[in-house]
């Protein structure tokens, strides 16, 4: 954890002050800080688009991933911490845990659709709340999903259709309906 200002646990001096923090403190803060730089490093070029940073910072974490000598990513590295030490790591740090799912938001709403799904192998009245929730969903689909699930669950199979109607519900929620793989598309063409 990135130190703070000033922690009510740190002694004071004699006028009640507090103290700085100590070289070591400092030390492990630009470590920690460097450590969160790469992670940014780490992303993908989508998800690091995500990130909320200054343009500098950005430039830096591209280039970073763009070095394959070892001691010149070292000092990019380097560099990345300097700068991270000038800005507030914290909304960083926040997206990182959504990418992570660490986030309490995100775990809720894995759990929130893991809940759905189930009610929806227990019961195909489920799809009309979906109906409700989701105009765009493409209830073929997901009813078809539900008939292989339920067959998969039965039969023991492994649990392909359930995984996918999952990822269904998770793209619905995400407001980023897909068009299924095996779905033809229109095309202008013909």
């Amino acid at each position: 954890m990135i130190h703070a200002d000033h922690d009510d646990n740190l002694p004071d001096d004699e006028e009640g002050l507090p103290l700085p923090p100590s070289k070591s403190q400092r030390k492990r803060d630009m470590h920690a800080l460097q450590d969160l730089g790469e992670q940014l490093v780490a992303l993908s070029v989508d998800q690091l688009k995500k990130v909320p940073m200054p343009e500098a910072l950005a430039d830096a974490v591209r280039e970073a991933k763009r070095i394959t000598k070892h001691e010149a990513r070292r000092r990019q590295m380097q560099y990345v911490g300097k700068l991270m030490r000038h800005i507030d790591p914290e909304p960083i740090q926040a997206q990182l845990d959504v990418f992570n799912g660490l986030s309490k938001a995100e775990i809720a709403r894995q759990h929130r659709l893991e809940r759905l799904r189930a009610d929806v192998l227990d019961d195909e009245k489920v799809l009309q709340r979906i109906a409700e929730t989701w105009p765009e969903a493409d209830f073929q689909q997901l009813r078809t999903l539900r008939r292989n699930a339920l067959k998969e669950r039965e039969q023991n199979k492994p649990p392909r259709a359930f995984r996918e109607l999952f990822r269904v519900l998770r793209d619905l929620d995400a407001g980023a309906a897909t068009v299924p793989a095996d779905e033809p598309q229109d095309d202008d063409e013909e």
